[in-house]
């Protein structure tokens, strides 16, 4: 029942939406993004628990970002002539222990951590190879507001009020530096109709909150010339272009992604930087693998991927696994 909500939901947003952007034929605006992860579209609740994250778009970069453009072009493997988009973002994450019944967790368990957080990236596009630089400042601990998020979620589902939250790991200003270039290696037209994309992708992390170094690749099939969007992402999850332009009418897609990381911190396990707090030991390499579609209409985008993820606490057995939805509208 839980799962039927949350999607009927989505598609009566979704409904709303697609008759206010058929309204109007000028030119939009900008790409506004909403993003949900969560475990409760499998009937879990546990670690990675819940995501949030809303962005926008513009279609025109502010005034105060045009001069990025040189700073950018210095870099050698980053064109002069790339275009550049910004995005800016707000957005929340969840995590738990396996148990969130007890008020006073295990040790050896993921301890209670809330990340709540703004971010700006910048996508530089020059052919068949992107580039994408994130600067992300946050807050872990209570200042985050993810016990109060996560409590009210439980309250308004009728769901146990998980008690272990005065456990969860302090308050701490976060920064993240994210870099990834992604280069499209094959792009094909079938005798189907259909294109076939495969794509590559590099990066890393840098902060207090997440260091790491990551890669991956991405396959999608689907509508001839649609290749602006995928199922969308919440970091540590590959960093997405969110936006593109499409076809008009109907288009669709399916995908199929992996991306491997190399952790060597993540403050939601490795507790608090310059304070004691719970903390928990973890795997240093951590898989996600994720498949899922994307529906398209003119300027609306409704995206949803499947997301197994390796296990990330060194005393955990099973992979995660959750659902990340995602709705995409041009204004």
């Amino acid at each position: 029942m839980n799962r039927l909500f949350l999607l009927l939901c989505v598609a009566c947003v979704s409904n709303v939406l697609s008759r206010t952007a058929g309204a109007t034929e000028s030119p939009p605006a900008g790409t506004f993004h909403f993003i949900m992860e969560n475990d409760l579209f499998y009937n879990r609740d546990r670690h990675y628990t819940s995501g949030l994250l809303f962005s926008w778009s513009p279609e025109e970069s502010a005034e105060l970002w045009k001069g990025t453009r040189k700073w950018f072009g210095l870099l050698p493997w980053i064109s002069k002539n790339a275009g550049i988009r910004d995005s800016y973002s707000l957005g929340q994450s969840i995590f738990t222990p396996r148990d969130i019944y007890h008020d006073n967790p295990p040790t050896v368990d993921r301890p209670y951590a809330g990340w709540l957080y703004g971010a700006l990236h910048f996508d530089m596009q020059s052919g068949k190879h992107s580039d994408q630089i994130g600067l992300t400042v946050g807050v872990v601990g209570p200042a985050s507001f993810a016990e109060q998020s996560q409590k009210t979620c439980h309250l308004f589902l009728r769901a146990d009020v998980p008690p272990g939250w005065s456990t969860q790991i302090e308050n701490e200003p976060g920064v993240v530096l994210s870099y990834q270039h992604d280069r499209q290696i094959i792009s094909s037209t079938l005798s189907s109709g259909n294109d076939l994309e495969v794509s590559l992708h590099a990066g890393m992390a840098l902060g207090n909150v997440f260091t790491y170094a990551n890669s991956g690749a991405t396959f999608t099939y689907g509508s001839r010339g649609w290749g602006g969007f995928s199922p969308p992402r919440i970091q540590p999850g590959r960093l997405d272009r969110f936006f593109g332009d499409a076809p008009a009418g109907f288009n669709w897609k399916f995908i199929l992604g992996a991306e491997a990381r190399v952790v060597a911190r993540n403050i939601f396990l490795d507790g608090n930087t310059f304070r004691d707090s719970r903390s928990v030991g973890k795997k240093p390499l951590v898989v996600d693998v994720h498949f899922g579609w994307s529906l398209g209409w003119d300027r609306i985008v409704l995206s949803f991927a499947n997301v197994l993820r390796s296990p990330e606490v060194g005393t955990q057995k099973k992979c995660d696994l959750f659902g990340s939805i995602g709705l995409s509208v041009q204004f």
